[in-house]
């Protein structure tokens, strides 16, 4: 079973935080919506959608993936970057310990799931204002005993790794060449995005397709050419507190 855990938007989701982008007006019942609609697509596709505690005190809860990395032998709990955002931890690591053993990134250091790219057993970890090396290299020790293989990565021009690039087949990635480098994923082929559509390169894998943004049309295009089954989520109020597909779910795979 795929069990994928979200949170509800938070009444507060106008206050979260920001990095690359300018700070606009969000219509929070918009972004609720586009939620609902994502959970919607997320069960038609395989997985059991169960909501995470609500946390309405906690402006950027509903990006549940930055608070942990699910692997399928051991479950990391992150320490977010941004000092508002370690309190989202705690509810995630109550499920996650049902699932799995879990680690944690221990302070001063910190990451954000967001900047992990799981990739087989290869785990590529960008560095970021939100992850630092000294994360990395707990994971370098922590993972070794499972078989994993964590591979720093530098990248540019967005907030998460994950924003730049995702893993959309199992010998695919989609990526923006301008803010990661498309040689840096060994055994895999590259699709760049749409010169036009800069933050398009964040999409979901799940039940033989690909959830992606409504409004990256080009992209998506790009995607159905590469013979990709893709589904479209609204993404637009979302989109204006940094969100992507992949951040409003965790995806835990159940016996």
């Amino acid at each position: 079973m795929l069990i994928a855990y979200t949170r509800e938007v938070s009444p507060r989701l106008a206050d979260c935080e920001l990095t690359h982008l300018e700070r606009q007006p969000l219509d929070v019942a918009g972004a609720r919506a586009e939620h609902a609609v994502y959970e919607s697509v997320l069960e038609r596709l395989g997985a059991r959608v169960r909501r995470l505690p609500s946390t309405p005190q906690l402006p950027d809860g509903v990006f549940v993936e930055d608070a942990a990395v699910v692997l399928d032998d051991v479950a990391v709990i992150t320490r977010p970057g941004a000092p508002s955002r370690q309190p989202e931890t705690a509810s995630v690591e109550a499920v996650l310990a049902a699932h799995r053993p879990v680690i944690h990134v221990r302070a001063p250091a910190t990451l954000d799931g967001g900047d992990v790219l799981v990739a087989g057993r290869r785990i590529y970890i960008g560095l970021s204002t939100r992850t630092t090396r000294g994360a990395i290299q707990q994971l370098i020790d922590q993972l070794a005993p499972y078989g994993h293989e964590v591979v720093p990565l530098a990248f540019t021009g967005c907030l998460h790794l994950k924003s730049a690039v995702t893993r959309v087949a199992d010998d695919l990635v989609l990526l923006n060449p301008a803010w990661v480098a498309a040689d840096a994923f060994t055994g895999h082929r590259a699709l760049a995005v749409d010169p036009a559509e800069p933050h398009a390169a964040n999409a979901l894998a799940l039940g033989g397709a690909v959830i992606h943004p409504l409004q990256h049309a080009r992209t998506r295009a790009r995607l159905q050419s590469a013979g990709l089954t893709v589904v479209t989520v609204p993404q637009v109020e979302l989109a204006k507190a940094e969100a992507g597909v992949t951040c409003c779910s965790l995806l835990v795979e159940t016996s």
